[in-house]
């Protein structure tokens, strides 16, 4: 594996595999007809030339990915007070009919104090199956994470996605099981999906299970659509994103500009929760990009978003938040 360079982007495929693309890096509104291309972009999709096309690149096994000694990062606690008002202002956005379900993100804030925060990278590298690694960095900062959501993938015609929503440290697995308000918050997101995705072709929804994580577990339904027309991987990126496991439902434009607002103002990186996706031997594929850790120059920035709906409270809540930001830490040995 060449050394990380100012710019670098990793994307992790099947059996431990991770491609790794080397900068500078060609700016592109399309993705190439072949070769190997990264998809960047922010929650708003507001980009013009999100893909990203490599110099040079390259496919190593994640064993032999270089470890390199962690950076020391101070953590600072988050600010539960703005977040309560957040929550509060959702709550009452749900009552007034606007919503049935959102996502409000928590930051933790931390500075660097020692080590080169780039390691993070590849620490994130070698993050197991299920969840799939993802990374960017350029010469000011960038963001790495491994996440356990599939936005989509698209061969030929053949698309699969998933619903990943309704969670629980991995202790109370049997009591997520059964727990109606978590089955109402995954059911939201899976029903979306199926909804959106109906009319495109023949779809096959598997039965609700519960995905491992070690600290924690999620609700998680597979869909697989057989599209009946060739259809554009923007087009998708634009029909998928953001699933309501990450967005609001109803996805309008008011409640898309409540939402962005809302992130805004608790500090939320903008690349959280978009898809980050790599089109490489005609397959594309994108992952929704939580379960990560984001930085500028010695700042850094551990989001996590919960579910809010009718049912929820805000201590339970703040916890699911923490459990998270937690996880993201024990990923990596943080």
């Amino acid at each position: 594996m060449t050394s990380v360079s100012q710019e670098w982007a990793i994307f992790g495929l099947p059996q431990g595999k991770r491609l790794i693309g080397y900068g500078p890096f060609t700016r592109s509104a399309t993705r190439p007809a072949e070769g190997v291309a990264f998809y960047l972009n922010d929650f708003g999709l507001t980009q013009e030339m999100p893909w990203r096309i490599p110099a040079h690149w390259e496919i190593v096994d994640a064993a032999d990915v270089p470890t390199t000694e962690l950076p020391r990062i101070t953590w600072s606690v988050p600010d539960a007070g703005s977040f309560a008002q957040v929550f509060q202002d959702i709550s009452q956005a749900i009552r007034k009919g606007i919503f049935e379900k959102t996502v409000p993100v928590s930051v933790e804030h931390g500075t660097c104090t020692e080590g080169d925060l780039r390691a993070l990278g590849q620490a994130f590298a070698k993050v197991g199956d299920p969840k799939i690694c993802y990374g960017w960095m350029d010469a000011e900062g960038g963001f790495a994470g491994a996440t356990p959501e599939l936005l989509f993938s698209l061969r030929d015609r053949t698309l699969h996605t998933m619903a990943l929503a309704g969670t629980a440290r991995s202790e109370e697995r049997e009591i997520l099981a059964v727990d109606e308000k978590e089955i109402r918050e995954h059911e939201y997101v899976a029903q979306s999906l199926i909804a959106k995705l109906a009319d495109m072709g023949t779809l096959t929804r598997q039965e609700r299970s519960i995905l491992d994580l070690g600290p924690i577990v999620h609700f998680q339904t597979l869909i697989e659509v057989a599209l009946e027309e060739a259809t554009s991987v923007e087009s998708l990126l634009r029909k998928l994103h953001p699933t309501p496991a990450l967005g609001p439902l109803p996805r309008t434009k008011e409640t898309m500009e409540m939402l962005l607002q809302w992130r805004s103002h608790l500090g939320c990186p903008a690349e959280f929760g978009a898809p980050f996706g790599l089109w490489h031997d005609g397959v594309f594929r994108a992952v929704v990009a939580i379960r990560g850790i984001w930085w500028h120059d010695q700042s850094v920035l551990l989001p996590a978003g919960c579910g809010v709906i009718e049912a929820s409270r805000v201590v339970n809540e703040w916890r699911e938040l923490r459990l998270k930001r937690e996880a993201v830490k024990s990923a990596i040995g943080l």
